[in-house]
């Protein structure tokens, strides 16, 4: 892996999951995670149901807009995260892949969303903390000095 982990999340429409996730990752990281997201047959439109729900948390996508996979994209992942893209997503070895079975928002209202929002913010934390592990938490008492 780089210095700097890349993740991709690929849907079909790049308008639901795949959105969630990427805002959802790039929020929790800081900075210390480059985060894409593409779809293999993208939308038009970010679904407006999952712009709704992520601004309840703070998260503006009103400006995002649905990308198309290439290859290019899955060459400079560390990680591919595929969420219903089938055979679409190019293989490339060395390249870790998952896959995340979640329900898709598409023509879903708040309601049914927030749930996947919360399950897709579930394991974005989770991947996190594999891929940027927590610095370990200095001693309160400060460093320790033998003398002798």
């Amino acid at each position: 892996m780089t210095t700097t982990p890349e993740v991709l999340f690929v849907c079909v429409h790049n308008a639901g999951r795949s959105q969630m996730a990427a805002a959802l990752l790039h929020h929790h990281a800081a900075g210390a995670v480059t985060v894409r997201s593409a779809g293999s047959a993208p939308a038009d439109t970010v679904n407006p149901a999952v712009v709704a729900v992520m601004a309840e948390l703070g998260l503006d996508l009103t400006r995002e807009f649905p990308k198309p996979l290439t290859t290019e994209a899955v060459q400079a992942a560390d990680v591919v995260i595929t969420m219903g893209c089938g055979d679409a997503c190019p293989y490339f070895p060395g390249k870790r892949y998952l896959d995340w079975k979640l329900d898709d928002p598409a023509g879903q209202g708040a309601d049914a969303v927030r749930p996947i929002r919360d399950e897709i913010d579930r394991r974005v934390r989770a991947l996190l903390a594999e891929l940027v592990p927590a610095e370990p938490t200095p001693d309160p008492g400060g460093p320790s000095t033998v003398r002798g």
